[in-house]
């Protein structure tokens, strides 16, 4: 049998982090095992339904390399896969579950259920339509436009049970259970109903969902039974939480995955971060390749443990990916970066690649990394103060009008500038270090930089290293 995995997001908004993760897993397993990944948009509740959020869910699997294999864009022969498409299907599956005995028709009120309300706040439906309303009289009433909805016929005792590739055996009193509406007054299904038609005509052997479905399982495993369909198998996971106390939650705005690509974290470092959560390779890596998450993914490794969202250890996990880029593939990335910073369009940007892959961990840090280029003004002398250099004031006054007189002569390069500033310290028979020193403060107002004073001064060119150096040397001697 292949296997065959389903991602059925709702298209409410953004992409969760932990709606990410299902689909991430769904992908993992079908790859691992050569199967099929289906996508089918879960749009039922036409009231939460956002405008534009499909094209997000395409985007977002695009973005992260979750190629899907079957879906409203690509045809499999088990379609539509948009429920609101598939409308007649759930009421011609809704009304053989009728004739089989696993549902019935409801006409009871909005009043007569509010007063099924018990002294707790509970409410759980008693039946009434089963036991008082023959099918005969409900098509009857349905004939005379009466509204109804359809219910699922729970057993009122024995056990619903199953078993969950990651939680086990799983056992629910059906006593526990309510007769949930399968299909609503406007012949629109319920996500009860409609997730075991599709999985089931769409051929899906593996579902995987998060652990808040793990006791309502027990309720779609008797609509397999009652049409005598082969369940799936369950592959519960573990939530994701925000603390140790918190799920992250989709409601209060956590995890965006847009949210993170724009911060500029890397779509394949947020991917293998969310991978680790809930699930763990035999070798504890911790960064992996999709290639390597393919081939190490087995339901075995998924944890049972809640786990908890880190953006401080996906930063890290970011930054080793950014390091492991190459100048052009850096640069590519980190140009739009650039182009909003104050340095936009005044240098030269390849130049700062070598600078910044070791340093930044997420683009939107470059920004601020480079800004200071263009906010060079009166500083404090003080800056020119090192302990460990000797430097200070009094060195800058004797170094800065030698050092501005050498660079004058040379062909300005990065390796020139070194070898003249190295040369000149060996000259005055200073450590190099505060002739450098000197000059990075000289030319750039900042005791920190990204580069020393040789890159600074390559990036900023040689007419403007002069500038600087004029106005340096006129600040401390005026």
């Amino acid at each position: 049998m292949k296997v065959r995995t389903r991602f059925a997001p709702s298209p409410t908004g953004f992409m969760h982090i932990g709606n990410l993760r299902t689909a991430l897993y769904a992908y993992l397993f079908a790859r691992h095992n050569g199967g099929d990944f289906i996508l089918r948009i879960e749009d039922t509740d036409q009231e939460r339904y956002t405008e534009g959020a499909v094209e997000v869910v395409y985007s977002t699997l695009a973005t992260a390399g979750l190629e899907h294999d079957e879906g409203p864009d690509k045809d499999g022969g088990v379609g539509p896969y948009i429920q609101s498409e598939r409308k007649p299907l759930y009421k011609e599956y809704a009304e053989k579950l009728v004739e089989l005995g696993g549902a019935y028709y409801c006409f009871c009120t909005k009043e007569r259920l509010e007063s099924l309300t018990d002294e707790n706040g509970n409410r759980k439906y008693d039946k009434h339509c089963l036991h008082h309303v023959s099918i005969q009289e409900a098509r009857r009433r349905i004939e005379a436009g009466e509204p109804y909805v359809i219910r699922q016929n729970i057993p009122t005792s024995g056990i619903s049970e199953y078993d969950d590739l990651v939680y086990g055996h799983i056992a629910v009193d059906c006593s526990d259970l309510e007769d949930n509406i399968l299909l609503k007054s406007d012949g629109m299904p319920t996500y009860n109903f409609a997730n075991v038609i599709d999985d089931h005509l769409m051929g899906i052997t593996h579902v995987m969902r998060g652990t808040e479905y793990l006791s309502s399982t027990p309720k779609y495993n008797l609509i397999y039974d009652a049409f005598g369909w082969e369940r799936p198998q369950y592959v519960h996971l573990p939530p994701i939480m925000k603390d140790a106390t918190r799920k992250l939650s989709k409601r209060y705005g956590d995890a965006n995955f847009e949210d993170f690509i724009a911060k500029g974290y890397l779509p394949e470092a947020i991917v293998n971060y969310i991978a680790l959560l809930g699930w763990s390779p035999k070798n504890d890596r911790e960064r992996l390749s999709m290639a390597e998450l393919i081939d190490l993914f087995t339901v075995a490794g998924v944890n049972k443990s809640s786990a908890i969202f880190d953006e401080a250890k996906m930063r890290w996990l970011n930054g080793e990916y950014i390091k492991s880029l190459s100048v052009d593939e850096f640069n590519a990335l980190a140009t739009p970066y650039y182009e909003k910073s104050k340095i936009a369009g005044k240098y030269d940007y390849i130049k700062f690649a070598p600078l910044l892959i070791p340093r930044v961990e997420i683009l939107s840090e470059i920004p601020d990394m480079v800004n200071f280029l263009e906010e060079y003004e009166a500083f404090d002398s003080e800056l020119y103060y090192h302990k460990k250099m000797k430097t200070d004031v009094e060195v800058a006054r004797v170094v800065l009008p030698r050092v501005k007189q050498v660079l004058g002569d040379i062909e300005w390069t990065a390796e020139n500038i070194h070898d003249t500033l190295i040369g000149l310290a060996t000259d005055m028979g200073v450590k190099n270090g505060q002739v450098l020193w000197t000059v990075r403060v000289a030319i750039t107002g900042k005791a920190s930089t990204p580069g020393g004073a040789i890159e600074m001064a390559d990036i900023l060119g040689k007419d403007e290293t002069m500038r600087r150096l004029d106005f340096a040397m006129g600040l401390i001697n005026g």
